[in-house]
């Protein structure tokens, strides 16, 4: 009760707007009193009347006081609004000075995307970031679940050296659904050189979330926090907050334990898996899924960014019985040591025998080509354009939803606008 009277404190720039509010609200019923030809008038005493006379003001004449009614409502909500604009901006001016001059649009953006779809994406890597920037310009009800087995480079290393999980692709994540500042989501990216002796690789985001661990003991709330820094449009959740390792059996038979050894491996991946084969998924997580519109999974690195979630006790479960429209998002190029020649069909073939439950129905399958001088680039290091062979997942059981999904930089790379746009279309 005592905070609220602080706003009558001297120096708030709020009381002076304040006090126009009842001028122009007094103006407005003396408009209406005057426009509903109410006789109040007739109780003024003689000086008044003749007051008003004198300035040429005969009050039994419509002429008269209907255009002075119609003044004093149209001055009264004058007053009103520009009482509480100011009242607003003034307050604005101190809680966020950049908002100050597009708040109505900065209210209606949240507004309209507080009422878009509920879609959860699963999945982990550059290409779930990719797709999730294009779909936060049409919902802010987006929930990624991203895959937590990631022990190369600084994440790794914070694994390793910390107990903690790795941050990397949820960082990814965190950025691409940021609403803030250009300046922070770089600062999140920032990544030291080799001039920086321990901190050599590491991002800055990673330590971030890896001091947000330490501080709240926990790392779920800590991914939390960092949201809440980053002001992002929606959640992003770990698959699980048990410390798990991923393994694959390779095609001479061998185990390969790690993401970082299976893609250095070298061969054909049979199947993958994880240990423990028991952990447990958020409940924040299967929630998402059973409430969703639309679940995604992928794009990514199919064995060690999509397939990973889906390992993970229950969800693949939930998803299967989700009411949900359920998409895969294929890759457009093959990953080296991964999916090494694979088609578009082998990539669907390879997450449903995982998932051993149909857990999508529609497939979309880019058919833009590149320059050639940009896949000369990729062949380079072993990386070819996934062939879309749609027939063949049609034969599957699967509908294939063939487009342009490309956009060509200095990579090849899903164009986050044009993936939104087929995912929503399948949704409406």
């Amino acid at each position: 009760m005592m905070s609220s009277f602080k706003w009558l404190y001297p120096g708030m720039r709020v009381k002076r707007w304040l006090l126009l509010v009842p001028v122009g609200a007094f103006a407005i019923v003396v408009g209406v009193v005057l426009l509903a030809n109410i006789k109040v008038f007739e109780y003024l005493n003689g000086a008044a009347s003749i007051a008003f006379i004198k300035f040429g003001i005969h009050l039994d004449k419509p002429s008269t006081y209907i255009p002075i009614s119609l003044v004093l409502i149209f001055l009264g909500l004058a007053l009103i609004f520009i009482s509480l604009r100011q009242v607003v901006r003034s307050i604005v001016s101190v809680v966020d000075p950049s908002a100050r001059n597009k708040l109505a649009e900065m209210v209606f953006q949240k507004r309209s995307l507080a009422q878009g779809k509920r879609i959860v994406v699963i999945g982990g890597g550059t290409g779930l970031s990719t797709m999730l920037r294009g779909l936060k310009q049409y919902t802010s009800n987006i929930c990624a679940i991203v895959t937590v087995t990631d022990d190369g480079g600084s994440s790794g290393v914070l694994q390793r050296e910390l107990g903690m999980l790795p941050p990397g692709d949820i960082r990814n994540c965190l950025v691409a659904l940021a609403d803030a500042e250009p300046l922070m989501t770089e600062l999140f990216q920032y990544r030291f050189d080799a001039g920086s002796s321990s901190l050599q690789g590491h991002s800055f985001g990673n330590l971030l979330i890896a001091a947000m661990t330490n501080i709240t003991g926990d790392f779920e709330k800590a991914v939390k926090e960092t949201s809440n820094i980053l002001a992002i449009r929606g959640r992003v959740l770990p698959s699980t907050v048990e410390r798990v390792t991923l393994h694959a059996e390779l095609a001479d038979g061998t185990i390969a334990d790690g993401e970082t050894n299976i893609v250095k491996s070298g061969q054909p991946i049979k199947h993958v898996f994880i240990t423990p084969a028991d952990a447990e998924p958020l409940e924040e997580a299967i929630h998402a899924i059973k409430l969703a519109d639309a679940v995604v999974i992928g794009p990514g690195s199919v064995y060690t960014s999509v397939i990973p979630n889906l390992l993970v006790k229950g969800i693949a479960d939930a998803v299967a019985d989700s009411d949900a429209v359920k998409i895969y998002v294929c890759n457009v190029m093959t990953q080296p040591g991964e999916t090494d020649g694979y088609s578009a069909s082998k990539h669907v073939e390879a997450v449903a025998n995982h998932a051993e439950r149909r857990i999508f129905n529609y497939v979309l399958v880019n058919k833009q080509v590149p320059s050639e001088e940009l896949l000369a680039k990729y062949r380079e290091q072993g990386a070819e354009l996934v062939l879309p062979d749609v027939d063949k997942i049609r034969d599957m059981g699967y509908r294939p939803v063939v487009g342009d999904y490309i956009s060509e930089t200095e990579v090849v790379r899903h164009n986050p606008d044009s993936l939104a746009e087929a995912i929503l279309r399948l949704i409406y």
